[in-house]
């Protein structure tokens, strides 16, 4: 298989927004619109009526990252025996369940055991919804597929931190946990509605000549340690723009998020077309050059307007990374490889947004956060030269799968 799928003007164009793309995206936006109420609720919950402290915060907002994680190939592999429909609606449905019951938890322990099942949800719902993304989008758009699907994580996590805010104002902390379930049973409810994605076959790895699904889907691996660099990078700006800003004196701190987060989401539906029609690991090398330059023009230069550019960099970036990766990712797969492959690929989010700014917060320790943002781009960089050395030998020796 080919890593992109170049389109032409004159060939017919196989039809994308169908209502179960539409559906799906729409069940993608309400579950995380109720991860980002649960972003800003859980810091104040746990350091407020709980009484604990930022530390307390850290461990309970970091957990289910941690069950996350170890159950990605799990699920991977779960997605293409059972299908992609019982994960999402489960994953939907076991979120609800720990956001609501966060609620009545009265002690650090219970909240983390609650995010630690959170991760399990994550893993089902975000694996499965992955999958059966690849499986309704067409062959020859599927880097546009991703661009437009992920405006539904973008938004969600954008729009659930102020939605959050006014529950607690409203209803109280009970009432924003509520409501954070009421979206996520929302969620579930729309995935349920599209029914199953996952073309009819037997499953089977033929990397390794058995009929057995593989747990880890090896020509994924590559792609996806390039997308795992891009995520620490991203990482390590969200962690730290903030910071950067107060640090050289800016009124309005926010503003490079804000930056950052516009032009991601007018890039991705403004050039969403684009992606399939460059070599996806090609796309995806530059994307990772943008990335690095963005990040060394705020570490070089301590202005805000040095932050801001490179914040908009940043955001060009990672505009065409992710879906230049997945198609990438996706392209070693047969479609009865999906869901592993998804499971593999979307552990470099867990390892890139918890370990990433972990790792660079110490370095944001100890020489600030210049050397940080210079450490992010160096990882970058790397990433660049091995996702274009992929390039090289896929061009040399053919496609892996």
């Amino acid at each position: 298989m080919n890593t992109s799928t170049p389109t032409t003007d004159t060939a017919p164009r196989e039809p994308l927004l169908t209502s179960p793309f539409v559906r799906l995206a729409l069940a993608d936006l309400a579950y995380f619109t109720a991860v980002g109420v649960g972003i800003l609720a859980l810091p104040l919950y746990v350091t407020g009526p709980l009484g604990s402290d930022a530390a307390g915060a850290g461990i309970a907002f970091g957990a289910f990252a941690v069950s996350a994680l170890l159950l990605r190939p799990v699920v991977g592999r779960l997605c293409d025996v059972w299908g992609r429909a019982p994960l999402m609606i489960g994953g939907g449905v076991l979120a609800a369940t720990t956001l609501a019951l966060t609620a009545h938890a009265g002690s650090l322990g219970l909240v983390v055991a609650l995010r630690l099942l959170l991760g399990v949800a994550e893993a089902a719902f975000f694996v499965a919804s992955l999958a059966a993304l690849a499986d309704l989008a067409p062959a020859s758009r599927r880097g546009e597929a991703m661009s437009y699907n992920s405006l539904g994580l973008y938004l969600g996590i954008t729009l659930g931190p102020p939605l959050g805010e006014l529950l607690i104002r409203t209803v109280g902390f009970t009432g924003a946990w509520y409501g954070a379930c009421v979206l996520a049973l929302g969620a579930a409810a729309v995935a349920g509605s599209i029914g199953e994605t996952r073309p009819s076959g037997r499953v089977s790895d033929p990397t390794s000549g058995t009929t057995r699904p593989a747990w880890i889907h090896r020509p994924a691996i590559g792609p996806s340690l390039g997308f795992l660099a891009s995520v620490v990078a991203m990482g390590g700006f969200l962690a730290f723009a903030a910071l950067r800003a107060e640090s050289i004196g800016m009124a309005n701190v926010s503003l490079p998020l804000l930056v950052y987060g516009s032009v991601v989401v007018v890039g991705r539906v403004a050039f969403a077309r684009v992606v399939d029609r460059l070599p996806a690991l090609a796309l995806a090398a530059g994307a990772l050059v943008t990335i690095a330059a963005g990040l060394l023009l705020m570490a070089g230069l301590r202005t805000p307007v040095a932050l801001i550019a490179g914040s908009a960099l940043m955001g060009a970036g990672v505009t065409f990374s992710t879906p230049a990766f997945f198609s990438a990712i996706f392209a070693t797969a047969t479609p009865s490889q999906r869901g592993v492959a998804s499971g593999t690929a979307s552990m470099a989010l867990d390892l890139g947004l918890g370990a990433g700014p972990m790792v660079l917060g110490l370095t944001a320790a100890a020489v600030g956060t210049s050397w940080a943002f210079g450490v992010a781009a160096g990882i970058a960089v790397v990433g660049a030269l091995w996702t274009w050395s992929l390039l090289v030998v896929r061009a040399q020796h053919g496609p892996v799968a």
